[in-house]
């Protein structure tokens, strides 16, 4: 029987895909080697997301990250997530100028920030970076592209998609594929609608959706946790179209896994990045 998630037209990325494309970590490599990655993330009474974006970026692979928080969200959540860095007020360096975006390799924006005037001025020069960009959540909204050289990632729900693409939650429903891949395509990027069946359109018209993931996923934090990895992954793999599904792939196939054991229920965004070692291990 056919399933009504499935987007027509596309193609799912398979667990022979992810395995022919995860990376293999050189074993001379160093820290240097897989990058360094700025997750601006996490406001004054959403310190979680920064927590939960950070906890993924760090399982994904990524040799050294950078979380660019409020100065009380630092105090908050720097216990559980020591190995990181951290930019005191990012978004204001950002937006004045006074942070410099040469030397990250991926930068990730928007769990937990508010969509303000602060954050807007912070992606006007985020967009101007050399570097992957994802925009997720708080920095999601309706405004116009300029071309970049680099790739640009937005990660939205299907409200959120409405409220930047102008589709209603109808047409996004009954045509996923159709709806991502065209917004994908107008304005040079790609779009990762997150759903029962995720759908990955990048700008030249390729499309994929995600056979992974359950109904675990549908609780809040997960989408964080999937930018963490998204940006952790694209810190170490050489393909960074790779990168995107691969984090899509495996953050479903967490929630697989959890779901042998114990209820989808019970499952916390968090729960992702302590069953990602022995998920991602199962495709090496």
């Amino acid at each position: 029987m056919n399933d009504p998630h499935i987007p027509q037209g596309s193609t799912a990325w398979s667990q022979d895909m992810v395995r022919r494309t995860l990376p293999v970590r050189a074993q001379d490599g160093h820290k240097g080697v897989f990058g360094t990655a700025l997750l601006v993330a996490g406001g004054p009474d959403m310190p979680g997301a920064a927590l939960i974006s950070g906890l993924g970026a760090l399982a994904s692979g990524v040799g050294k990250l950078e979380i660019g928080t409020y100065r009380e969200t630092i105090r908050s959540i720097a216990h559980a997530t020591a190995e990181a860095t951290y930019v005191p007020d990012a978004l204001a360096q950002i937006a004045n100028g006074s942070h410099s975006l040469a030397s990250y390799t991926a930068i990730a924006c928007g769990p937990g920030t508010a969509p303000d005037a602060l954050t807007e001025a912070a992606i006007d020069h985020l967009l101007k970076s050399s570097a992957p960009l994802i925009l997720d959540a708080g920095a999601l909204s309706a405004r116009s592209y300029a071309n970049r050289s680099a790739p640009l990632i937005l990660t939205p729900h299907a409200g959120e998609f409405s409220r930047i693409s102008g589709y209603s939650l109808e047409q996004i429903t009954d045509a996923p594929g159709a709806c991502a891949s065209a917004f994908a395509e107008k304005h040079g990027l790609t779009i990762v609608l997150k759903g029962p069946r995720t759908t990955i359109a990048f700008p030249d018209g390729e499309r994929f959706h995600n056979p992974t993931g359950n109904a675990a996923l549908a609780k809040g934090g997960t989408g964080d946790m999937l930018t963490g990895m998204m940006l952790g992954m694209l810190c170490c793999h050489d393909n960074w179209r790779h990168a995107v599904l691969n984090a899509v792939y495996l953050h479903g196939a967490c929630a697989d896994e959890f779901v042998k054991t114990r209820s989808p229920h019970t499952m916390l965004a968090h729960d992702i990045a302590g069953l990602l070692p022995e998920v991602w291990k199962q495709y090496e």
